[in-house]
């Protein structure tokens, strides 16, 4: 028999885990909630169709497809051998999948949106926490499965959504202790840069070539940017443009100068400056030129979260997308949306050491089994408890005292309460703090009044 394991990529939770990342996830809901955000799920799968050319040509390779049922019938033995040989090539073919996992939340979101906007109360704002699968190569911070965390608002093209979306940003950030840079760039911008480059059709190819500038150097952007057909002037602006440096003010000055004759680029300097100009206490937002977030579907303000003081990519991201739902025959949608990657802003805090001492806590009062009387009364007891909100359990068989002991400190229990055959007569419990190692006998009417701090 082969070695159980897990698929490469994924991982078990456990309770410890859980609580943390529950902490996570109540965190980011709270903030959604405040700004008026209400929740959504989605299928884990959704048509091929529905997902497949919205991501990029590096985007739609790590689509987790799913074979279509029913392959072992003879009847489709063929028709799915033929189907391969064209999955092989490159090409998709319904008689092997029609289906898969899906790539993210947005995507999902705006077909949602599009079946149901009629119904809709515009502007919609929704929040979504739900995992999505990627099939990338794992690595730290990187998965196959994780969670994402989304907020989007569709039905509306102001820049306000774009204001309270850094401003979520920041808030959960503080709430999380992480300290992070909120990086802001705009695809008009990026827009102007491929019109000074040669024409709009260059776009794609710079903005995928730029995307990696983190993680492959100027020299290797340069050469990608070469292998995809622009030439050495060209490539030379993208380098200036890339080097723009200094203060906020600074580098829109410098994006000016170079692409200031475009208008799309001179829209997009106009929206960074009028969410600069309102997020005036936010310190930690900054203009990033190099960001390009390489998904086609963006067209306005970009965002992404840089954790600082530790080695790890981005942590959230996100952008205005004014016409993702014309892509499922609902044009004229505007939209915006930022996402929280929880799966990296855990390993983020476990790292820093910032999950608060109260989220370890489970179980806060064991109660003794000694014997089939005492365990009675111990149950009673327990009950009341509960109804005040105090988690409790009963060790599960009568046992010797050390062994109970044991089992309170590898769960990490803060008290334990003792009825032998004495507390039972005289209708008391003992209490104990085991953290302190201090014992008290009360009376058992008494205890549900008792204070476990």
């Amino acid at each position: 028999m082969s070695k159980v394991s897990l698929p490469q990529g994924t991982r078990d939770f456990g309770p410890e885990v859980v609580r943390k990342r529950n902490y996570i996830f109540s965190t980011i809901k709270t903030v959604f909630e405040l700004y008026g955000f209400q929740p959504l799920e989605t299928p884990a799968m959704e048509n091929l169709d529905t997902l497949m050319g919205k991501y990029g040509e590096e985007g739609d390779k790590l689509i987790f497809k799913i074979l279509n049922n029913g392959l072992g019938d003879p009847k489709n033995i063929e028709k799915a051998r033929n189907a391969f040989e064209q999955v092989l090539q490159g090409k998709n073919d319904k008689n092997l999948t029609e289906r898969a996992l899906r790539y993210d939340l947005t995507i999902p979101f705006a077909r949602y949106v599009a079946m149901n906007h009629g119904q809709l109360t515009l502007p919609f704002k929704r929040y979504q926490v739900q995992p999505v699968w990627r099939a990338d190569r794992p690595q730290k911070g990187r998965y196959r499965e994780f969670y994402q965390c989304d907020a989007d608002v569709v039905g509306s093209q102001s820049l306000i959504n774009e204001v309270e979306l850094t401003s979520i940003y920041a808030e959960v950030f503080r709430r999380l202790g992480i300290t992070v840079e909120i990086r802001i760039n705009n695809r008009k911008i990026l827009a102007a840069l491929a019109e000074v480059c040669g024409g709009a059709d260059k776009m794609t190819d710079i903005t995928i070539a730029i995307d990696k500038l983190d993680k492959i150097g100027m020299e290797k952007v340069k050469e990608e940017l070469a292998q995809r057909g622009l030439t050495t002037e060209q490539i030379a602006i993208i380098e200036q443009y890339l080097n723009v440096d200094g203060s906020n003010a600074e580098k829109l000055g410098q994006v000016k100068e170079l692409l200031g004759a475009s208008s799309i680029g001179q829209k997009g300097i106009e929206e960074i400056s009028y969410i600069l100009e309102r997020t005036p206490n936010l310190s930690n937002v900054v203009c990033d030129f190099t960001l390009a977030r390489g998904l086609n579907y963006y067209t306005g303000i970009i965002f992404e979260i840089k954790a600082l003081n530790v080695q790890m990519g981005s942590i959230g991201g996100g952008g205005r997308y004014d016409d993702l739902t014309g892509l499922f025959g609902v044009p004229n949608v505007p939209g915006v949306g930022i996402s929280f990657g929880v799966d990296r802003i855990y390993d983020v805090m476990e790292e820093l050491n910032l999950f608060p001492a109260a989220v370890h806590s489970g179980t806060k009062v064991l109660f003794f089994n000694l014997g089939e009387a005492e365990c009675l009364a111990a149950f009673g007891l327990m009950q009341q408890l509960r109804a005040n909100g105090i988690a409790c359990e009963i060790y599960h068989e009568q046992a010797k005292f050390d062994k109970q002991f044991k089992y309170a400190d590898k769960k990490q229990i803060p008290f334990a309460v003792i009825i032998g055959g004495t507390e039972l007569a005289e209708g008391k419990c003992v209490v104990k703090n085991l953290k302190q190692g201090e014992q008290q006998s009360i009376a058992q009417k008494d205890l549900a009044n008792f204070n476990f701090q």
